[in-house]
């Protein structure tokens, strides 16, 4: 299947069955259904942190180097609370191999604990934290919105774009310029200097991250060529990939000793470490630069890898899952096609260890809350009292729920008693899809058509179901159809949108001005847009 033919849907992430990691086994049912966020680490999988729907945050294992936070180093069976954490709201967290763990809350600061052999922690000493410690050196006027951990070091990501890192660095993975352990937070400078970074992962020793305009830096270990340079030198500070230049990655994830990269188009690059197939190329062999994975698949919205594993994994528009590398000991050089419905399981069933590759997410499902209640009436005429009929096809609602949720029903219903509403200015796909908007919060239609609905709801003055709408067409774009969405983002004065439509177009120029798209643009905004595209740089030598 072509991606073009596929759709992205915009809604929370699917259920996760966090019973598939076995450290969960002995909590009792009532218990599963509170988690909402959780974690599983260490060097058998026998460490885990979650955190309840009341914000509250419970550890259980083996404790090593003391990495639940609990104050001590007893091993536990059954979960025990860790206070500190309570009502923090976790937005990041990470581990490394000792483990140390580190997190990123929603007020930007960042707390550590665990193995500290290398001053991982940024605490300056090497002792380890036996409990959660407030991060501050050099932090404590940054808000940080993302952390990471390799082996025995930590970088993190401020909302300003900027990169600080601390501990092991016998390979340059801090990026200082230096081989020195690094024991408190250091802005990592050099080629990251007044660049905003969006995304950061870690390998076992090196360092990656992603900018704002798509480019890929790297630093750290590099014999099996995991830093994508073309050579297999350590890298002491932040380096460039070169080869990646004019592909824009949105994504990057790191394994063991290979990287994973995800382009804006849903092409995925790899390179690095290739022993056990991870890097999807159909065979074993390392490469130390960027290789296009050839999948005859649908675009690509995620990958996944972890630090401790040779294990890859990602996942498609339509939600399939792929996964590739090392599963549960058997090498798979080539992305095969699972019954999975997220990564998540990919790393819970066929990693060693089975640990999560990031922070998991996951929505309680076992009795039917009001909004799946709602989602479930949605266009069943057992109960509506109201039927719109739009292209000779009839779509059931209910009339209290279309005034509580938009303000154009509540005039409009409040002034007619009928049964039936003819439409005409919109199609039934489009209108059916704002619909049940209404009933869901969210989207399920293709990009192209995504342009309808955006119209629509610029009509009603729908400004949510407009920014789910961009987000949809934003996820969609392709060479192909760039101009048509830019177009429609400046019909539509839809400023986010149309800025983004824009740079995408700058940074596949030649490939946007051969489409068919192009040269049927409309006068005026052709000559907007090269003027833009001039003042933006894009026709420089």
């Amino acid at each position: 299947m072509c991606y073009n033919d596929c759709y992205w849907v915009v809604h929370r992430s699917s259920m996760l069955d966090v019973g598939k990691w076995p450290v969960f086994a002995l909590l009792p049912p009532e218990e599963l259904r509170l988690i909402r966020q959780a974690c599983v680490f260490g060097s058998a999988a026998n460490e885990a942190i979650y955190i309840t729907v009341n914000d509250e945050v419970f550890a259980l294992g083996t404790n090593c180097s003391g990495c639940l936070g609990l104050g001590d180093t007893q091993s536990t069976i059954e979960p025990r609370r860790i206070d500190i954490l309570c009502g923090k709201k976790i937005v990041s967290l990470s581990y490394g191999t000792g483990p140390h763990v580190v997190i990123a809350t929603a007020d930007g600061e960042v707390y550590a604990w665990g193995h500290n052999g290398y001053s991982q922690l940024g605490n300056g000493t090497t002792n380890h934290g036996l409990t959660p410690a407030l991060v501050s050196t050099n932090l404590i006027s940054k808000r940080v919105k993302e952390v990471a951990c390799g082996s025995h070091h930590t970088i993190a990501l401020t909302t300003e774009g900027e990169v600080y890192a601390w501990g092991y660095n016998n390979s340059g993975q801090v990026g200082s310029g230096s081989t020195a352990n690094q024991p408190t937070p250091r802005r990592v400078s050099s080629c990251l200097q007044n660049k905003v970074v969006v995304n950061i992962a870690c390998g076992q020793l090196c360092s990656m991250a992603v900018l704002d305009n798509g480019e890929t830096y790297g630093w750290g270990y590099n014999c099996n060529g995991q830093l994508g340079l073309g050579n297999n030198g350590n890298q002491q500070t932040p380096c460039r990939i070169a080869a990646l230049q004019g592909i824009n990655i949105v994504q990057v994830s790191c394994g063991y000793a290979h990287t994973l990269a995800l382009t804006d188009e849903g092409f995925i690059y790899s390179w690095g470490a290739n022993s056990y197939g991870q890097l999807g190329t159909g065979n074993k062999s390392n490469q130390a630069v960027p290789t296009l994975i050839n999948m005859d698949k649908e675009r690509l919205v995620e990958v996944a890898a972890c630090h401790t594993s040779h294990t890859s994994a990602a996942k498609t528009q339509s939600g399939q899952v792929l996964m590739w590398g090392q599963c549960r000991g058997q090498a798979v050089a080539y992305p095969h096609l699972t019954h999975f419905t997220n990564t998540d399981d990919v790393f819970a069933c066929f990693a060693t260890p089975a640990v999560t590759w990031h922070l998991l997410s996951v929505d309680g499902d076992d009795y039917l809350t009001v909004a799946q209640s709602l989602k479930r009436e949605f266009d069943s005429p057992e109960i509506s009292d109201l039927k719109f009929l739009v292209d000779g096809k009839c779509i059931h609602v209910h009339k209290a729920l279309l005034k509580i949720r938009c303000e154009h029903f509540r005039a409009l219903l409040n002034e007619t008693d009928e049964e039936t509403i003819e439409i005409h200015q919109f199609s039934y796909l489009v209108y059916r899809a704002f619909l049940e908007y209404l009933y869901t919060d969210t989207i399920n239609l293709p990009p192209e058509d995504a342009i309808g609905l955006l119209d629509l709801a610029t009509y009603y003055r729908e400004s949510r179901l407009k920014r789910l709408c961009q987000e949809t067409i934003k996820r969609g774009i392709t060479e192909e159809n760039a101009i048509t969405l830019l177009s429609a983002a400046v019909k539509y004065e839809a400023r986010d949108l149309e800025e983004f439509c824009f740079k995408f177009c700058v940074n596949h120029l030649t490939a946007v001005t051969q489409t068919q798209a192009f040269a049927d643009m409309d006068h005026d905004l052709l000559k907007n847009f090269i003027s833009k595209a001039s003042r933006y740089g894009a026709f420089k030598n």
